[in-house]
């Protein structure tokens, strides 16, 4: 006795039937929440364009409110309520209005992204492609939670709050888009998602009112029941299948990063090298790390990769790269030094060439200002050629610097007085010491 009082505490606080609403009440409000006409399909249609503008735009907030206006639950609950009481006229009823639904949402957003200028698939969009088994544990257990509400006396606020955790309108909305844009992996990965969310909703309702024994609306026969208990296993493991397969893939997934991670952080520094960055593929277990400091030598790397074994990362392809290196650096400022004594080189020659045209210049005005000025003293002198020269001496190495000039006069000639006069004055005009005058007539 003593041990049945808590028990039986246990039980009154888990016990459904004390706030079971009247049978007749929760069956009219099932059958009127899965019609679609007048109210129901005007909000049907709001919700499905408010929907699509919010994965459009990417905001979290006006997807949020699409799902809370959304009446999609009505004929799902309605689908696993008529199975559980055998009332195969309700069953139709909600069937036919869901799969209309189901074609309304679909044709309202391909229409909208077929006519938006904006196609870029945003992260709400693309969180509706990959569902896993976790989404099947949102669909049953909010599910779960919105029958229970329903055949409750307190309904409370739980409805709103299932609608946004069960998210039923984003995946058709998504899958709209996969149509609209011709990407069909959107469209597969979001109606499998909008599937899961029906079919376990649909499960929920009907394992809650089988539990609470809601009276049962139809007569059919034991075979029928057994062919309808084979079909609910079929759908349920066709759905969970796939949804278990995705959420071993993301389990490993999720891992594969985490251990990636921690084993990054350890080999983050290699005795004078540093990590400059790296990046983790999980979808190909790879791991490329690329380092900066002195260069890697072949133990480091080898002490790396095995490093990886630490971190049950055994099969991971790591890649190793120098971004840059201390020995490299030495190398290219030696380089940028012979580069940098090599622009010198050329830039003296270039002024010596530069000095040699200036002088070639020079010497050509010269000569012309020689012409003017002896033509004045010797009206006789008509042409008077200037240059400088090398003049090589035999027993020396180097040469002297020689200007050389030609007279050349008409008619009368210079006397040897002139020609004496005319040395002497070029010697101080051109003020060189060594020079060379050649008289001719």
């Amino acid at each position: 006795m003593k041990y049945n009082r808590p028990l039986r505490r246990l039980l009154q606080l888990i016990n459904l039937e004390s706030d079971l609403d009247n049978y007749e009440n929760i069956h009219e409000t099932i059958e009127k929440e899965l019609v679609f006409k007048g109210t129901n399909l005007w909000i049907l249609v709001f919700a499905i364009l408010v929907a699509s503008v919010g994965l459009n735009m990417n905001s979290t907030a006006v997807i949020i409110g699409a799902m809370l206006i959304s009446p999609l639950m009505g004929p799902i609950n309605g689908i696993g309520y008529s199975i559980a009481t055998y009332d195969l006229n309700l069953f139709r009823q909600a069937l036919k209005n869901f799969l209309f639904a189901v074609v309304a949402g679909l044709l309202a957003s391909t229409a909208y992204f077929a006519i938006s200028p904006i196609s870029t698939a945003h992260s709400e969009l693309l969180a509706r492609t990959s569902p896993t088994i976790y989404d099947v544990l949102i669909a049953f257990f909010g599910g779960m939670a919105g029958i229970v509400a329903i055949t409750s006396k307190k309904k409370g606020n739980v409805i709103p709050g299932v609608a946004i955790a069960t998210a039923l309108m984003p995946p058709l909305c998504t899958a709209g888009y996969g149509l609209a844009s011709g990407q069909f992996t959107f469209f597969f990965g979001a109606l499998y998602l909008f599937t899961i969310n029906t079919v376990f909703i649909a499960l929920s309702a009907f394992l809650i009112s089988q539990i609470l024994k809601l009276p049962i609306r139809g007569t059919i026969a034991e075979a029928q029941k057994k062919r309808i208990n084979q079909m609910i296993s079929v759908v349920l493991t066709l759905v969970l299948i796939p949804s278990i397969y995705f959420g071993y893939l993301l389990v490993q997934k999720e891992k594969f990063t985490e251990y990636a991670e921690k084993y990054i952080d350890n080999v983050s520094v290699v005795e004078g090298n540093y990590l400059l960055k790296h990046e983790i593929n999980p979808k190909t277990r790879t791991i490329h790390l690329v380092y900066g400091g002195t260069s890697l030598t072949e133990a480091q790397k080898e002490d790396i990769l095995e490093r990886a074994n630490d971190f049950f990362l055994k099969d991971v392809n790591i890649q190793l790269e120098q971004g840059f290196s201390y020995a490299d650096i030495a190398l290219r400022n030696s380089e940028v030094e012979t580069l940098k004594a090599e622009i010198n080189r050329l830039n003296m020659l270039l002024r010596e060439r530069n000095a040699e045209l200036t002088g070639i210049s020079a010497t050509r005005e010269k000569g012309s200002d020689l012409l003017a000025e002896m033509s004045v003293l010797y009206p006789q002198v008509s042409e008077v050629s200037y240059a400088r020269t090398l003049n090589y001496v035999t027993g020396r190495t180097t040469p002297d610097t020689l200007a050389l000039v030609m007279v050349t006069t008409k008619g009368k000639d210079l006397t040897g007085k002139e020609k004496e006069q005319v040395e002497k004055w070029l010697t101080t005009r051109l003020k060189s010491g060594t020079i060379k005058v050649l008289f001719n007539k």
